[in-house]
């Protein structure tokens, strides 16, 4: 063909790309750069791919993130600048200082203005309550949300999740596990590339490449020399001092004059923050001239009697101890056993703690003795019960000082006198004064039950737990929040059958049961067993399956003839099969069964019998996990628990599948899945549906497993999760089978980058099943096409993934014989979108809070596109600001503010 040279191939569908030839050319060589694409749309897609490959794929880690911010923060600009410098330019960035000096503050406040930090790029790690250097990893890896899975467990879980993202983790208080946290961060700096520490610490880590940042105090005003207003408010620490006065009391004005007294005050602490917030705290109720009168007089006192510390500590002490001094006698006892809850409390703890009753003060364990483990059920009274429930989680506390910084009392006061009895429904009024005089903190998390939870500074926890022991209660103060724990412990574990799979509230008492599991078994204490059964469950929940496995096997050291120990069994067998360790699941498994045979307990035994069944379908024996898991649900029809035998019923139909006894499947699930759906948490309603599906799946019935998964999909919580991805993959089978081979192949794309990003391995009878279906389908595809579908695939995610998935299917009859709104709800704006395919990924990426050119980059289009299906989405929608349209992509009622 004339004017046509030799042809090249499209880089991105490898069709014939004609190059303009020199005939063409009128006789010269042609200019410009040869082609590479065959089409604007080869381009663009070319272009994605690209911004897809840089886009780490392992596994992302959702972690805490960074508590928030409860107050302003105030000064230290010059800091922040240069420390920021210091961050980009070195990998792990220490701040160093005595207590009290604000490092904790500093370093949330350099880490809120990382790139990307309040969407997971920031992970915020406390370490003050923990005391063993060996759980360090465990502890980091709760903290990132980094479970153990696929036999890795350790540091090697948490290299295997950083792996190459960019990440900025902030170690906060590391001076009381230098030697461990050194370790750590120089193993993990040197296998995740991409990661960032930033540590604070009393001392330096000492690691090659540390750079150590000394946080000094604030700013004060030169003393003996006369100031105007102006040049006194230049000082940090006394705007530091009016800001938290304000806070204390709205209505605090600055008279005439007093400007001199509040740098006054702030000269005699040092400009150390916490001291500064300490008094300012007071200003509600004292004069400046009383705040400054009351630190004299103290100052004195222990300035006499202790001169072995450093100056500022003696100082930050003295605040705390005059600070202490103000409370009446009440809030006194209150305040100083308060601190044995070190990971926070709710008024229900605190009551149970705090109050002095029966029982108390017995180092054999309490009223919680015997092996009975219903026994441990008996709680401490609370009063009327009109105190509130429990609260959930803690965040990062301000910076503080050990026991070690206390300055000694020397006052020559002596051990306070025996007070009055605290009667439970005294101690909710003292929290909250507690609270108002900045002796405690309110915690402002996550509270989805809208319950209160406090928490002591480690500063006055720590001058708390030295008055506690002072005053001789620290033995029976202890002894009553390990009955409360161990209580709470029997509580969550329930009446059923299955204990390990309940979902209960301990979580929010981690830390406490941490602390309450160490002072046990440091004291022979026998309720150590039920204290540190209850933390290996919460460990197991959250898939700290190596930290879990070593609690258990101290229960099992010491529990040799006792129901707890088949329970413990059964337990460390399901950890260990999570681990991938299927001999020693088996071995425990079996052993479990043996112990509750003998003991003839049948909830025990339908316990174990279970984690035998489960053991067998690991290790893919499924006719002997079909005869054990038929001999656990003839034990549990003895036990009159309809939720157990539904549980049962489902187990059993799930294995039953594997072995290809569709029908008998079938029939136990028609019979469990109305209760499960009346009673069951939304994991194991899910986890039945998606087996009713894959049953439906099996007998050739497509309408009906569709349906099923789609319902999966509609119940599972928003969010990316293994509940999601068994639907998904469903779905991918059903496309297949249907001939519909790009669907298939891009919800297998974007079910596998999931399991990628949240690090989870599927069952490997179910992913062989998906995997031969997707490899025939490529074998049925164009290679080009099968990349293009999966690229388009990997994109899918959140609420458009599931509109992707649900286009099609029958989801309005799903929805009709559903009892849940919140499901109608859901197809009404999922089901259904107004929006294009690309319009609702724009929209998804603005309710995530990126700015047009992030979201650019990561669609691969131009900032003037973005904008251009910006005002389509407004128009559609009806909305007008940035906000508006995130709150309708996350389903809730849109908001009336003006537009932006």
């Amino acid at each position: 063909m004339p004017g046509v040279a030799k042809s090249r191939g499209c880089e991105a569908c490898g069709a014939p790309l004609p190059t303009p030839s020199r005939e063409a050319s009128g006789g010269k060589a042609p200019g410009g750069r040869p082609a590479r694409y065959c089409s604007r749309a080869c381009r663009q897609r070319a272009f994605r791919q690209r911004a897809e490959r840089r886009t780490p794929s392992q596994a992302e880690p959702t972690g805490r993130g960074l508590p928030p911010s409860l107050d302003a923060f105030v000064g230290r600009e010059r800091e922040l600048s240069r420390l920021r410098a210091l961050l980009r330019s070195s990998r792990l960035l220490t701040l160093t200082g005595p207590g009290g000096v604000g490092k904790t503050r500093l370093a949330l406040e350099l880490a809120g203005g990382v790139r990307g930090a309040r969407t997971g790029r920031a992970q915020w790690v406390a370490l003050d309550s923990l005391r063993d250097g060996e759980l360090l990893p465990q502890a980091l890896a709760a903290a990132l949300g980094v479970r153990e899975r696929g036999g890795r467990a350790g540091v090697e879980a948490l290299v295997h999740a950083l792996g190459t993202r960019a990440m900025l983790v902030v170690l906060d208080n590391c001076e009381h596990l230098a030697d461990a946290c050194a370790q750590l961060a120089a193993t993990l700096l040197a296998r995740c590339p991409r990661l960032r520490i930033l540590a604070t610490s009393r001392e330096t880590l000492r690691v090659p490449g540390e750079v150590v940042f000394r946080v000094a105090e604030l700013s004060l005003t030169p003393a003996g020399e006369d100031h105007d207003l102006a040049e006194l408010l230049r000082s940090e620490a006394v705007r530091l001092f009016l800001e938290r006065a304000r806070t204390s009391d709205a209505t605090f004005e600055l008279g005439r004059g007093e400007a001199r007294t509040v740098a006054e005050i702030c000269r005699r602490l040092d400009g150390l923050p916490l001291a500064i917030e300490l008094a300012a705290g007071r200003a509600g109720s004292l004069s400046l001239t009383g705040i400054l009168h009351g630190l004299d007089d103290q100052l004195s006192l222990l300035t006499d009697g202790s001169r072995t510390g450093p100056g500022r500590h003696r100082e930050l002490g003295a605040a705390i101890d005059w600070s202490h001094r103000l409370l009446d006698p009440l809030e006194r006892v209150v305040f100083r056993r308060l601190s044995v809850l070190g990971g926070g409390f709710s008024a229900e703890g605190a009551a149970a703690v705090c109050a002095d009753g029966a029982g108390s003060g017995d180092a054999g364990g309490g009223r919680y003795r015997g092996r009975d483990r219903d026994r441990y059920g008996d709680r401490v009274d609370v009063g009327d019960g009109s105190l509130p429930a429990c609260g959930i989680g803690h965040i990062g506390r301000h910076d503080g000082v050990g026991r070690r910084d206390m300055a000694p009392r020397t006052d020559g006061i002596s051990p306070p006198a025996p007070h009055h009895l605290v009667r439970p429904e005294q101690v909710l009024r003292v929290v909250c004064a507690l609270e108002a005089k900045s002796l405690i903190v309110r915690v402002r998390g996550d509270e989805p039950r809208g319950a209160a939870r406090f928490r002591q500074l480690s500063a006055i926890r720590a001058y708390g737990m030295d008055r506690l022991s002072e005053a001789g209660e620290l033995h029976d103060t202890w002894s009553r929040a390990l009955d409360w724990l161990a209580g709470q412990a029997a509580g969550a574990a329930g009446a059923g059958a299955f204990p390990d799979t309940a979902e209960g509230p301990l979580i929010e008492e981690q830390e406490n049961l941490a602390a309450a599991v160490a002072h046990a078994a440091s004291r022979a204490d026998n309720r150590h067993v039920p204290l540190a059964f209850a933390l290996a469950r919460l460990l197991y929940g959250q898939e700290q399956l190596t930290a879990a496995r070593a609690l258990l096997s101290g229960v099992l050291e010491r529990v040799q003839e006792c129901e707890d120990r088949g329970a413990a069994l059964a337990l460390a067998a399901r950890s260990a099969y999570l681990q991938d360790d299927h001999a020693a699941a088996l071995d425990l498994a079996q052993e479990a069964v043996a112990v509750e045979r003998a003991g003839q307990h049948p909830a025990g035994l339908a316990n174990a019998l279970d984690a035998l069944a489960a053991a067998r379908l690991c290790r893919g024996e499924f006719p002997d996990a079909v005869a054990v898991f038929a001999e656990c649900l003839a034990v549990v029809r003895t036990l009159g628990r309809p939720l157990d035998l539904a549980l049962c019923r489902h187990h059993l139909a799930w294995a039953l599948l594997q072995t290809g006894r569709t029908t008998e499947a079938e029939r136990l699930m028609q019979e469990c899945l109305p209760e499960l759906e009346a009673e069951a948490p939304v994991g194991q309603l899910t986890a039945a549906l998606h087996t009713a599906g894959a049953i439906r799946l099996a007998q050739g019935d497509l309408a009906a497993a569709e349906r099923r998964f789609a319902e999966v999909l509609l119940k599972t919580p928003a969010g990316e999760s293994f509940h999601a991805l068994y639907p998904l993959e469903g779905l991918v089978m059903v496309a297949a089978e249907r001939g519909q081979l790009q669907r298939s192949l891009r919800l297998y794309a974007a079910a596998a980058a999931i399991r990628r990003r949240i690090d989870t391995e599927p069952e490997a009878h179910w992913w062989g099943q998906v995997e031969a279906v997707v490899a025939r389908v490529k074998e049925r595809v164009h290679p080009s096409g099968v990349g293009a579908a999966m690229a388009a695939g990997r994109r899918l995610r959140g609420a458009r993934l599931v509109a992707y998935a649900l286009r099609g299917t029958q989801v309005r009859s799903v929805v009709r014989g559903s009892g849940h709104d919140e499901s109608r709800d859901r197809v009404g704006s999922i089901g259904q979108p107004p929006l294009t395919g690309r319009e609702s990924a724009v929209a998804e990426l603005v309710a995530e809070g990126l700015t047009n050119q992030q979201i650019a980059s990561h669609l691969g289009l131009s900032k003037s596109t973005v904008a251009g299906h910006l005002d389509r989405v407004r128009d559609k929608l009806g909305v007008r600001s940035r906000t508006q349209i995130a709150v309708r992509v996350a389903g809730r009622p849109g908001g009336s503010e003006p537009a932006n």
